[in-house]
């Protein structure tokens, strides 16, 4: 088992300055113009592709290193260039995640190189779990899996929404019910090729924050995938269905059965699977939108001239540079120690995987406000970087989890009560 360690090796530091180097150079030029466009940057995410730094290859270097601290590293690199374009670049990997969860080998050696494409071909991918009238709650969802035997294949009827790249991926991971009466133990995840026929993309979102990502609605009107795509495949699926419908008789029974929050298989529900493998790597995110906004800050203070002498000379705004400061170093340790517990393979005993995307994404938002505020009239214009940041890190505390779903998570855990 490899040590805690909050000093990287010589490796994690070597990626960290090269994928820096490209926030910086590449990422940070172009930020103001995409969010504006509010269009997908393929221009910098081919550019990434060129350098390798969008490939499935880096992104799996960095989820394997032993160290547990590559994909932190990585995300709050790019996040410090631009929280968009970021996710513009980093969007596949849930759809990834979403793969090396819940797929068989075959499946991950199959569809995981499909969703990145080739330099000179680029792809993302897209993963749909949310719906219209389901989105903390998981256990609503509508899309219905039907499995027609007869032609050994899956028939996805519904619509999702909130999904980054959705209706322009070439892959869509999609989030089903196959077993209404089980809730969220009733459904598994699908993947739909490209070019299917009955997906489209629906409404397309304008948005507060994250403009350079794209976000839109997927519909799925009867789109038949072949048996293969089901991730995990059936048996597997069959025999947790059949567990969780032996625990909910047991429980109708009087039985007590195990609790909301219970590891088993019955337990796990393919939405919250991906989620929980992709909590800490969010965190990371909103640690780069927050030291970004920090730094422009801090560098504002030391250089902004008033009544005779540089801002940060006056204790108020020292201080908020001292808060702001510790609570993104904090947030960073939340995010390393969740990553290498599961990259250890370790259990989130205290739901350590929602503490860090909770705590850091709250942090986003309350450092990027203290940013807006030290730059003053400045801060609010779009001449300021900070603008924007204050717009991107607003997303931290509803998408991947809203704080609340964190807080009720982290509750359920240190309690072992089913709260709600």
């Amino acid at each position: 088992m490899s040590t805690f360690s909050l000093d990287p090796g010589a490796d994690q530091l070597a990626v960290r300055d090269w994928l820096h180097g490209f926030a910086a150079d590449v990422m940070r030029p172009a930020a103001a113009e995409w969010d504006e466009r509010e269009e997908t940057p393929w221009p910098v995410i081919q550019e990434a592709a060129k350098l390798g730094i969008y490939s499935l290859d880096f992104y799996a270097q960095q989820y394997f290193d032993p160290s547990g601290v590559g994909i932190p590293i990585a995300m709050e690199e790019l996040f410090w260039g631009d929280a968009g374009i970021g996710l513009a670049i980093v969007g596949t990997t849930l759809a990834a995640v979403a793969v090396l969860a819940n797929g068989t080998d075959e499946q991950i050696g199959t569809w995981a190189p499909q969703m990145f494409g080739t330099p000179d071909d680029v792809k993302v991918a897209a993963f749909c779990s949310s719906e219209p009238d389901a989105g903390s709650d998981v256990s609503a969802l509508r899309t219905r899996a039907v499995y027609d035997e007869a032609k050994d294949e899956w028939v996805l009827t519904g619509t999702k929404t909130w999904a980054t790249n959705g209706g322009i991926a070439a892959v869509h991971v999609v989030v089903a019910t196959v077993d209404s009466a089980l809730g969220s133990r009733g459904q598994a995840s699908f993947v739909v090729p490209p070019d299917t026929p009955g997906l489209s993309q629906g409404q397309k979102f304008k948005k507060h924050g994250i403009r350079a990502s794209h976000t839109a609605e997927v519909v799925l009107d009867g789109v038949r995938v072949p048996g293969h795509c089901l991730l995990g495949g059936k048996e597997k699926l069959d025999e947790r269905l059949a567990r969780a419908r032996e625990r909910a008789a047991g429980t109708a029974r009087g039985g007590s059965g195990a609790g909301a929050g219970s590891a088993s298989g019955a337990g796990k529900n393919a939405a919250m699977a991906t989620f929980e493998a992709s909590r800490p790597a969010v965190g990371a995110q909103a640690v780069g939108i927050a030291r970004a906004a920090y730094e422009v800050a801090l560098d504002y203070a030391g250089t902004r001239v008033q009544f005779g002498r540089p801002i940060i000379d006056n204790q108020g705004v020292a201080f908020q540079l001292a808060d702001m400061k510790t609570r993104i170093d904090a947030s960073r340790l939340l995010v390393w120690r969740a990553s290498w517990m599961a990259a250890t393979n370790q259990p989130f005993t205290s739901a350590e995987g929602s503490m860090s995307k909770l705590y850091a994404g709250e942090t986003a938002k309350w450092v990027t406000a203290q940013a807006m505020q030290i730059l003053g009239g400045n801060g609010f214009t779009r001449e300021y970087p900070v603008e924007r940041m204050h717009r991107d890190s607003a997303i931290y505390s509803i998408f991947e989890g809203t704080s609340e779903i964190q807080r009720l998570v982290i509750a359920r855990s240190i309690s072992g009560l089913p709260i709600r």
